[in-house]
Parts: C-alpha cells; sequence; structure tokens
C-alpha cells in the first residue's frame, strides 16, 4: 500500500474518526441509562415483590443526568420506592441509591447487587 493511494477504505476511515471532544459531547447528551445486567437485578427483585404481592407496577425513566426505576403499589399513586442511578455521585457515595416515597434514602453505594440488599427480609433474632 502506498501513501496517497486514494483507496475506498482511506476515505472511509477519514468519515469514522470523530474527535474526542465530539464524541464525549455526544455520550453527555444522551440520558442515563439502566444496562442489561443492571436491569435483570432490578425485574428479578421486581418480580419477587409481585409474587410476594407488595408492588403492582413500575416504571422507568431516562433523564440526562440519572436513570430512576420507581415501583408502585398501585399505578395512581405515588412511588413507594425509586431505585436511582446517578453517574456523577459513582466516586463519591455510589452511584445507585434506594429512596423511600417521603424521598429519604434509605441505601446508597456503588454496587447495585448491595444497594437492591434493603429490602432482603432477613429474620433476627430478638431477645425478650
Amino acid at each position: 500500500m502506498t501513501e496517497g493511494g486514494g483507496g475506498a477504505g482511506d476515505s472511509d476511515a477519514s468519515a469514522i474518526l470523530i474527535p474526542l471532544h465530539e464524541a464525549r459531547r455526544e455520550r453527555l447528551d444522551m440520558p442515563v441509562g439502566f444496562d442489561r445486567r443492571e436491569l435483570d437485578l432490578i425485574l428479578r427483585l421486581y418480580g419477587r415483590m409481585v409474587a410476594a404481592n407488595e408492588w403492582r407496577d413500575y416504571a422507568i425513566d431516562h433523564l440526562p443526568d440519572r436513570a430512576v426505576f420507581s415501583v408502585f403499589r398501585r399505578a395512581s399513586e405515588v412511588p413507594l420506592f425509586q431505585i436511582v442511578k446517578d453517574p456523577k455521585l459513582a466516586r463519591r457515595q455510589g452511584a445507585f441509591a434506594v429512596v423511600a416515597a417521603g424521598g429519604r434514602i434509605l441505601k446508597r453505594g456503588h454496587e447495585l447487587a448491595n444497594v437492591l440488599g434493603v429490602f432482603d427480609n432477613k429474620l433476627r433474632l430478638v431477645k425478650a
């Protein structure tokens, strides 16, 4: 191959290259979302809670700064809980949080599985 050959592959390669700052700007303009692994964990929990007759409906919001999975007892009510992914907090408190209906943060962390552990019913020894 010679330089400046002008082959078809050369023009395609230059069209694909995007400056780094433009690619980053496009990524920042896109809304935040849950990836497949995260949705799998959340929907497994949702299925267990629906089977236990505690939750009945859900909504997923992909906002510019965070993604929110809201769960409802009835569709006409305010959400019982919100599972929030906020990438801006990933290095500090953790990107994931579980928020109760009143706005109180029940648990926050870096790993979604640990944060969802707040819903696990564990038996505790009660001393009389």
